[in-house]
């Protein structure tokens, strides 16, 4: 049975539709205004192997916040659907990714609870026209909204290109980890995530 999920998503503020195959080959077609996101979410979509339509748009002539927020709410309701009762999932993930002199840990807990925690409220600036702070804003959407637990620590970087994309790549790995099959039933000794 294929995993996969698309989920359209439509706000005053914003209109996107995303399509997810937990089991893909790393394709991807994203469009969005916002450039930066668009590279985050292609190299997701690599490095995670997983197959990635996203369409979204939405009153960036405001701010970036609502549809960078907003792709990773759409994201995260897309692999919950996707991962259905969650059946034989390894259910955890982790992974250390560098970039250049960026070095970025994340792990995930599919866990049925969102959380988001990351340790650096104050690193902020701008990647061309692009809020750093704002992947904080996608990560903390897709959690809540998969109902995972997501941990994202930066250990080391001064280059916030360089941050970002170790953030986004240390996610998409950690997110294969844990969506993978292992066998087993639901792995939660609740019976149900």
């Amino acid at each position: 049975m294929a995993r996969e999920a698309v989920v359209k998503r439509t706000t005053r503020e914003t209109d996107i539709e995303v399509y997810i195959n937990l089991d893909g080959e790393g394709k991807y077609d994203v469009e969005t205004p916002i450039g930066f996101l668009n590279h985050m979410l292609e190299s997701f979509a690599k490095h995670g192997r997983f197959d990635l339509r996203v369409i979204g748009d939405g009153d960036v002539h405001v701010s970036h916040h609502h549809l960078v927020e907003d792709v990773g709410i759409t994201l995260g309701m897309a692999v919950r659907r996707a991962l259905g009762e969650a059946k034989g999932i390894k259910r955890y993930g982790w992974s250390i990714v560098p970039m250049d002199e960026a070095l970025v840990l994340s792990s995930i807990d599919i866990s049925g609870r969102g959380l988001f925690y990351h340790n650096k409220k104050t690193l902020r600036g701008k990647i061309t026209e692009f809020d750093f702070e704002l992947i904080w804003e996608f990560f903390k959407g897709f959690a809540l909204e998969s109902r995972s637990t997501l941990h994202i620590e930066v250990k080391r970087g001064y280059n916030l290109h360089h941050i970002a994309e170790a953030c986004f790549k240390s996610f998409a790995f950690t997110l294969k980890d844990a969506v993978q099959i292992m066998g087993g039933g639901i792995p939660s000794t609740k019976g149900v995530i």
